[in-house]
C-alpha cells in the first residue's frame, strides 16, 4: 500500500513557475518550501523589516501546516535564510515568539541573496505529526 501524498498551495506565483508546492505531506512527515514574505497580491511585504518579514514567512509557514493537518507545535526543523547575518537577532526574536517553547532544531545562515532583492529572510521547515491527524 503506498501512502498517499499531499501538495498544499498558498497561492504564491512562485509555485506555478518553478513547479513547486508550499508543502508536501507523506503520511506523518509534512515538508514546508522555502518560505518568502509574500502578501496576498505576490509582493514583499514588511520592507526593510527584517522582524516584520520572519513573522509574515512565519504565518504562511503556519497556514501551510493547517492544510495538511498540523501546526506549528509539530515543527521539529526550521532553516532560516538571510540575505545579512547582522539581522540575525531581530529575525531569531521573531522565530522565538513562535517557536520559544517548541524549540526545533534550527539552522541560520546568511545566503548571498533572494529572489526579490526586497526579501530579507526566507524560512522553510519540516514536521512530524506524532499521532496521525486527517
Amino acid at each position: 500500500m503506498t501512502t498517499p501524498r499531499l501538495n498544499v498551495s498558498s497561492g504564491s506565483p512562485y509555485e506555478p513557475r518553478v513547479g513547486i508546492s508550499r508543502a508536501v505531506r507523506i503520511g506523518s512527515f509534512i515538508s514546508v518550501s522555502g518560505t518568502a514574505p509574500l502578501g496576498p497580491d505576490g509582493r514583499t511585504v514588511s520592507l526593510g523589516d527584517p522582524a516584520g518579514q520572519a513573522r509574515r514567512c512565519l504565518e504562511i509557514i503556519a497556514a501551510a501546516l493547517a492544510q495538511a493537518g498540523a501546526s506549528l507545535a509539530d515543527v521539529v526543523r526550521t532553516r532560516m535564510y538571510l540575505v545579512n547575518i547582522d539581522q540575525w537577532q531581530d529575525i531569531g526574536r521573531a522565530h522565538g515568539e513562535v517557536f520559544g517553547s517548541i524549540r526545533p532544531a534550527t539552522t541560520m545562515v546568511e545566503v548571498k541573496r533572494l529572489i526579490d532583492p526586497d526579501m530579507l529572510v526566507e524560512i522553510e521547515a519540516d514536521a512530524i505529526l506524532t499521532q496521525e491527524k486527517s
